[in-house]
């Protein structure tokens, strides 16, 4: 191993030896200097010295290479060996070379003697030659239109186009001479001319039938995310492939649209490719829409005939969604048509420096142009755009609002004149209707969507899937504004620029928001005009439905079955929220306006706007004031969720409040003065139910807007707080439209209240009209056998038992509770108040009295379910009647003051008047003893 390292030395050595010729050099150089020293030196010492030195140094580098050659000896025998054979080799070439020149020498001379005949034979032989390679090109031309049948069915469209020029090429060049190729070449020729139609139809397919069922497979029938819209990649979906075909297809449509315009490109036929494809884009996406609409219709089960007259507006949602997704796909492969168009125009430009735009063609704007031309022409049939407008009345379209306030309820309206209308019309006979149907059949035929215009032969005619009709938009809007959103994004237009979101803004501010309008205030109209508008209540069925205790108006359903349509629309076409929002306004303002005219209507009996006495106390600020103070009110009113604890008030508190309030209504109404006037009270307890009707109705009326209006505010709140990048979906109102809606909810709640407090009064009117002459009229110094309660007690009672009968199933418990609480307190204190008016009383006549009181403790007790202990009080102050002043006065002393000073300073002038006590000075000693004892006990008992 040594060995051969030191010999691969030794070679290495030599190799840079020879290679170096520098080191030589310095060797050489080396051994000049010492001969030049030994010449040089004069002293012989001295050149032995070096001689010794050199052979000195001669034999230690003599040992050395005896050392070497020891240890190496077996390296150097093979290279040795090796020498001499690569000797041996280059010697033996070195002769065969020589005999190879001597041989090629004599060939020469031989060649130049027969140079004649060698020519011949090149000559022979290149014409050969070219025979072969025609009839090789010939054999080829033959095959193309086999080849050609081959490529196309496996769709090598590109392989075909190089094929059929090459093949052209040849027969218009080299092969051109040849007759029997003339058949061939025309035949050639002829399929070359119709070739890029063929490739035309083939990237028509792929961009808008292929593209459309591969988007369509992937998401099946069904409705997909509206999210998701264009984010399919590209590779997802153009990995379908043709089922109808039994051929083989290549599995990357990318590369068959790229192969179908590099041929195009070959065959010159680029500018009029894009043209095409640009001119066939409205029918195809028609196309489109015909097939997805019978793909729906198939699914339904249902032909489409029947389906055309249902109002299915979910199945449009349906071909909405399919639609947009085919459409994103379309688009999508526009795209991969365009980038590979500026790709074969970059490559071709670099090789003849003449660059074409692609989009000098056609842009991807174009593409979205036409999609959004054609969803408008199918939102134009689906929503019925031109029936609905030949066909709607105009309705007022201006929806700002005045501003309103609870004071105009009590102020005079003019009565406005009617508008005459016209006495017939022949919108409904039977010519008008056929008349009407032929024209809505001919412009159906004529659409373009049907069938009409260009389309070709084998193209689908759409169908419906379901009826037309404006109302279609309320379940597409949010879809197409979704879709409007990307239309604008990928033809990098601003919002609102699209041309499809000019069309569904026009459709929705001059045809839908009119068409709303009118038929919200024609079914208002139709619920609250006439004599019995607000008189007809739901029946049980319906009030089951509400989930409502009492029954409420027909009208004030209707009104607020209108509102929650608008209430839905605004969820539906947010955009136009504040819109709706203002059409619930008017049509609040509007049934306000009717609640009010019924109110005046049974509360007013003049024309110089005089009211019955309850109404002018219930528009009383002071009166209506204390009475909403009241606990029995405040019981009555909601506090979250839960009623009032009755329990507020202590019985003494509740006491002297309903004595307060028997003081006040006693301070108006009692005096000296005549009676009240039969047309001050209202007289017809029917009218009452209607304004217990129209209380309950209100009151739950109130509290559904006052929710409602409670959500839009919050709503309004967050919108201030977040903003969305993507489109918005929540309603948007304006706090001006919110600040109105509550001022229409406070006044149907006020004009609740002012009805509830109505009947409160109504009814405490009653009672002073019908007590008030029994103490001024009657006469209770009768002989004994008339004991029979006054004919005035018998009537209020029958009129309390009409009025009782109908609140009751008008009114809920505590509100008919509250009409009737404490009447009992206020009927004692009238009568025992009316002690003054009566001149004279005998035995009899306290009977009398005392029957009138039981008979009305008794109604009374049947109406409210418990004793009237108040007039047991007034009956016990009457039957005092029965003793003597001296007595009264021992009994105030003994027991202390059950009444108060002016009650007994009445009781006793009753008995003076009675026993006819002509001394004036005893009934002032009485009355003096009277405060002296009331005085005495107030101050006992402090």
């Amino acid at each position: 191993m040594a060995a051969t390292k030191t010999a691969a030395k030794m070679e290495s050595d030599g190799k840079s030896a020879v290679s170096s010729p520098g080191k030589a050099k310095q060797t050489s150089g080396f051994l000049m200097s010492i001969v030049r020293t030994l010449s040089s030196s004069a002293d012989f010492e001295q050149r032995e010295k070096e001689k010794k030195r050199i052979e000195k140094a001669f034999q230690e580098s003599d040992k050395k290479l005896g050392l070497l050659v020891k240890e190496n000896y077996q390296d150097l025998t093979s290279i040795l060996k090796s020498f001499s054979d690569i000797s041996d080799k280059v010697n033996e070439s070195r002769t065969k070379i020589k005999n190879i020149k001597e041989d090629l020498s004599s060939c020469k001379t031989l060649l130049h003697c027969k140079r004649d005949e060698l020519r011949k034979l090149w000559i022979e032989g290149v014409e050969q030659k070219t025979i072969a390679s025609l009839l090789d090109q010939i054999e080829q031309v033959k095959n193309v239109p086999e080849k050609l049948d081959t490529h196309f069915a496996r769709r090598e469209y590109l392989q075909a186009t190089n094929c059929i020029v090459a093949a052209v090429a040849k027969l218009e060049s080299n092969l051109s001479h040849i007759e029997a190729l003339r058949d061939l070449k025309v035949e050639i020729l002829a399929r070359k001319e119709r070739m890029h139609e063929v490739l035309i139809e083939e990237l028509n397919r792929q961009i808008y039938t292929v593209s459309s069922q591969a988007s369509q497979s992937r998401t099946g029938s069904g409705r997909t995310g509206s999210g998701r819209h264009g984010d399919m990649s590209l590779r997802v979906m153009m990995e379908f492939s043709d089922a109808r075909d039994d051929t083989h297809v290549e599995d990357d449509p990318q590369k068959l649209i790229a192969s179908l315009l590099e041929s195009l490109y070959i065959l010159n036929k680029t500018p009029e490719a894009a043209e095409a494809i640009k001119m066939r884009m409205h029918q195809e996406l028609i196309a489109i829409v015909a097939r997805a609409s019978h793909q729906l219709v198939d699914s339904s089960g249902s032909p489409g005939e029947n389906l055309m007259g249902q109002f299915l507006p979910r199945q449009l949602s349906d071909l909405l969604d399919i639609i947009f997704r085919q459409f994103r796909s379309v688009a999508n492969i526009h795209d991969v048509v365009l980038a590979n168009l500026r790709k074969i125009m970059h490559e071709k430009a670099e090789q003849s420096g003449v660059y074409i735009k692609p989009e000098s063609m056609y842009t991807k704007r174009d593409v979205w142009s036409k999609i959004q031309a054609v969803t408008e022409l199918l939102l134009n049939e689906y929503l019925d755009v031109r029936n609905t407008v030949k066909s709607r009345q105009q309705a007022p379209s201006n929806y700002e609002e005045a501003t309103m306030d609870i004071g105009t309820y009590f102020t005079k309206k003019k009565t406005q004149k009617q508008k005459k209308g016209s006495l017939f019309r022949f919108d409904a006979s039977i010519h008008a209707l056929s008349t009407n149907s032929y024209v809505e059949d001919t412009h159906h035929f004529e659409s373009e969507l049907f069938g009409g215009g260009t389309m070709h032969m084998d193209t689908p005619k759409h169908v419906f899937v379901c009826k037309p009709s404006v109302d279609n938009i309320r379940s597409i809007y949010k879809q197409l504004q979704i879709f409007i959103k990307e239309v604008e994004s990928s033809s990098a237009l601003q919002p609102g620029e699209s041309s499809l979101n000019e069309f569904v803004k026009n459709f929705v501010e001059d045809t839908y928001l009119g068409h709303i309008h009118y038929v919200v205030s024609n079914n208002i109209d139709i619920a609250t005009k006439g004599f019995d508008a607000l008189r007809n209540v739901i029946d049980h069925k319906t009030q089951k439905e509400l989930g409502v205790p009492r029954p409420l108006l027909q009208s004030t359903v209707t009104v607020d079955k209108s509102v929650s349509e608008l209430k839905d629309l605004m969820t539906e076409l947010p955009d136009y929220a504040d819109q709706f929002l203002n059409m619930i306004c008017n049509v609040l303002r509007g049934y306000r306006d009717t609640c009010h005219n019924a109110y005046r209507g049974i509360v007013q009996y003049d024309a110089d706007e005089k009211r019955v006495i309850s109404a002018m106390w219930a528009k009383d600020e002071d009166i209506s004031r204390f009475l909403r103070s009241l606990p029995s009110w405040r019981t009555l009113q909601p506090t979250n969720g839960q009623e009032l604890n009755r329990t507020v008030c202590s019985e003494e508190e509740m006491r002297a409040l309903n004595s307060k309030e028997a003081v006040i209504l006693i301070t108006n109404l009692s005096s000296d003065e005549a009676f009240i006037p039969q047309h001050e009270i209202i007289t017809d307890v029917t009218q009452m139910r209607t304004v217990a009707n129209v209380h309950e109705s209100l009151e739950w009326f109130a509290v559904r807007l006052k929710n409602f209006s409670i959500t839009k505010a919050t709503q309004a709140s967050q919108q201030l707080v977040v903003e969305s990048p993507v489109y918005d979906s929540s309603p948007k109102v304006s706090q001006k439209t919110l600040e109105s809606l509550n001022g229409i909810v406070k006044d149907f709640q006020d004009l609740s209240e002012v009805c509830l407090l109505l009947l409160h009064l109504e009814v405490r009117v009653h009672c002073f009209y019908y007590l008030m002459p029994v103490a001024k009229q009657s006469n209770y110094a009768g002989p004994i056998d008339d004991l029979d309660p006054d004919s005035n007690v018998l009537k209020l009672n029958k009129d309390l038992s009409g009025i009782e009968e109908l609140l009751a199933a008008s009114l809920q418990p505590s509100k008919f509770k509250y009409i009737f609480e404490s009447l009992g307190y206020l009927v004692a204190s009238i009568l025992m108040n009316s002690m003054q008016f009566i001149k004279k009383i005998n035995e009899n006549g306290i009977k009398k009295m005392c029957r009138n009181l039981f008979a009305i403790q008794q109604n009374l007790t049947n109406i409210t379910m418990s004793r009237e202990s108040d007039l047991d009080h007034a009956r016990q102050y009457y039957e005092l009647l029965y003793l003597n002043p001296e007595k009264i006065l021992t009994l105030i002393a003994e027991k202390g003051s059950q009444f108060t000073l002016a009650e007994y300073s009445q009781l006793l002038q009753l008995y003076h008047r009675s026993h006819f006590t002509v001394d004036q000075a005893v009934v002032d000693a009485h009355l003096k003893r009277l405060r002296e004892v009331t005085e005495k006990g107030h101050n006992e008992t402090v």
